[in-house]
Order: C-alpha cells, then sequence, then structure tokens
C-alpha cells in the first residue's frame, strides 16, 4: 500500500521498537511519509537497514536504528537517550516490538514465560519509562503500546502471549492516569489478525495462503487478514493532534472480532 505523503509529524522525533518488520516497521514507514524522524529499535540490524531505507526514501531525515533487546532497562534506557541526544527529543513512542510462544501452561517452560514477559510487557515498561522521563521534562508527549484482542479476550494455545496483551492494556491505562496532567497522552492500538510474520511463527507446519484464507472465513467477520498498514494508520491517528482527547483507551482494529 501507498502511504499518504503530508508533514504532520515533521520536526518530531518518533521511535518505533519492533520497527524492522510487521506493524512496526509499517508505522515507522507511515510516519516517515508524515515528516517525522524515525528511530528504529530492534533485534534485527538487516531489517532495520532495509525499513531505514525505505523510510529514508519517504522522505524521513536522519533515521536512527539501535540494534538490541528490548527485555534489557539498561539498553531501553540507553536507546531513548541517545535518539533525544541525536535528534532534540522524543515526541511519540510506539512499542511493537512483540514475541510469541504457541503453547498452553504445560508447554511453557520458565524460559519461554520469561522471554514472553521480558519481551511484551517489561521491554514495553522499559521503553516508556525511559521516553518519559523526557516527555514529562517538557509538557508534551504521546505514546501507542501494542496490545491485542487476545488482552482482552482468551486464545487456547498461546497462555503466556495472552497473559502478557492483558497486562499491556492495564499497563497503558494506568499511564494514561499518572501522566495526564503532564500533557502526556498513552493509549494502546488491539489489532485482531494480521499478515505478518508473527501470525505464521511458532507453528509446525507453515501456514499456505489458503490455510490463511480459511483461518479468516473461520473466525473474523470481514473475512479477511489485516494488512500491517491498516493497523498503521490507527497507530499514526493515535499519536497525532487529531486524538488529542484520547488517553487511556485500547482501540481494537480487529474486522470486528471483539464486537461478538
Amino acid at each position: 500500500m501507498t502511504e499518504p505523503q503530508d508533514a504532520a509529524f515533521a520536526g518530531k522525533t518518533v521511535m518505533v521498537s519492533g520497527g524492522a518488520s510487521g506493524m512496526g516497521a509499517a508505522s515507522a514507514r507511515a510516519f516517515a511519509a508524515r515528516g517525522a524522524t524515525i528511530v528504529l529499535v530492534d533485534l534485527n540490524a538487516e531489517g532495520i537497514d532495509a525499513v531505514a531505507a525505505a523510510c529514508r526514501s519517504l522522505g524521513a531525515p536522519n533515521v536512527l536504528g539501535q540494534v538490541g533487546d528490548v527485555s534489557s532497562s539498561s539498553f531501553c534506557d540507553r536507546a531513548v537517550d541517545e535518539a533525544v541526544a541525536a535528534h532534540g527529543s522524543i515526541d511519540v513512542l510506539v512499542t511493537a516490538a512483540g514475541t510469541i510462544h504457541r503453547a498452553d501452561a504445560l508447554g511453557t517452560s520458565d524460559a519461554d514465560w520469561q522471554r514472553v514477559m521480558g519481551v511484551n510487557i517489561d521491554g514495553m515498561f522499559f521503553l516508556c519509562r525511559a521516553a518519559l522521563r523526557h516527555m514529562t521534562a517538557v509538557g508534551s508527549g504521546a505514546i501507542v503500546n501494542f496490545g491485542s484482542i487476545w488482552g482482552g479476550v482468551g486464545s487456547a494455545g498461546s497462555m503466556a502471549y495472552c497473559v502478557s496483551k492483558g497486562a499491556v492494556h492495564q499497563l497503558t491505562r494506568a499511564l494514561a492516569l499518572d501522566h495526564v496532567e503532564q500533557g502526556i497522552r498513552v493509549n494502546a492500538v488491539a489489532p485482531g489478525e494480521v499478515d505478518t510474520p508473527m501470525l505464521s511463527s511458532q507453528r509446525e507446519t507453515p501456514p499456505s495462503a489458503a490455510d490463511l484464507q480459511a483461518l479468516a472465513n473461520a473466525t473474523i467477520p470481514m473475512k479477511r487478514l489485516a494488512q500491517p498498514e491498516e493497523i498503521a494508520r490507527v497507530v499514526v491517528f493515535l499519536a497525532s493532534d487529531e486524538a488529542s482527547y484520547m488517553t487511556g483507551e485500547i482501540v481494537h482494529v480487529d474486522a470486528g472480532y471483539t464486537a461478538r
């Protein structure tokens, strides 16, 4: 999909974790097309390079790539501090980094549990805390966290992921209330089934296009998967002045899944 071009985020620095692929990459491109200075955070150095090139082609100046693991609080502190040192501010934080373990409790080891929580909730908290130190100093900022439909309803076979996304929703609400009087808005997007690498990951047999369509037919009222760009447009809206009266919201983008 072609991103629209405007300058709604000109002069603003947007940091995107999980920015090397999927919805994080789509969000980074969407902000770049709207004039933002982009900071990409991910473990995948090659992916960062590819997305950075795409952002530059859309007009984003000075894309900064930071390779590291968000489950490390020291890395998150350093990433945010270096972004502010390089660009003068952090105006928007998008926390899209995530991982999944497909198993019930009996199939989830300590290491599996800790990894999912370490990336999906610890890393999100560490980045939010680091960004808030700078945002509170200037009295403005927007954070958009990545929740999920599975943060509000259950799903068999992905127990740790569901728990982590429920925690994301509560983190979002608590941060929003703590910092609303400091001019900072904190919201979350809760996607449904999206055509990203995670959807096919950790399965015994990678699903074919026909398998994915069958999944959509069986579970999604619109009978199709979302494209990452469709989620990214909502992320951009939540970070923009168009959403100036929204904070503490969990915005579902799920083709009617949770309406049932």
